[in-house]
């Protein structure tokens, strides 16, 4: 483990949660209007379909998780699982991969039908 890698995977970390934590306000917000405004599931789902601001906010979303988890979960099986350096980071990219395909999938389905 070098000082050079743990610098940028500290700095990608911060990156991306700034980057999360704009997506969640977003999102959030998004939920607040949708609910109040009366919008059913049918309604919503008509005004995602085809919409490609929706999808290119919603890809980033999932993309900004794809660098973000793996940092967070290599070190919290090193540290508190007691993985080795090596099964952590393996066992963080399996969850990376989950995230991005199950992520993507959802997107395309709200954005594609």
């Amino acid at each position: 483990m070098n000082a050079v890698g743990e610098a940028k995977r500290w700095y990608w970390q911060r990156i991306s949660a700034m980057v999360l934590a704009l997506c969640v306000v977003v999102h959030v917000a998004g939920m607040i209007y949708a609910v109040r405004g009366g919008l059913s599931a049918a309604e919503i789902l008509g005004r995602t379909r085809g919409n490609l601001a929706f999808a290119a906010f919603y890809t980033t979303f999932v993309l900004a998780c794809v660098v973000h988890v793996p940092i967070g979960l290599a070190k919290i099986f090193e540290e508190w699982l007691s993985m080795s350096r090596f099964l952590a980071i393996t066992t963080s990219k399996l969850f990376t991969i989950m995230i991005l395909f199950l992520g993507l999938r959802a997107v395309y389905g709200v954005y594609a039908g």
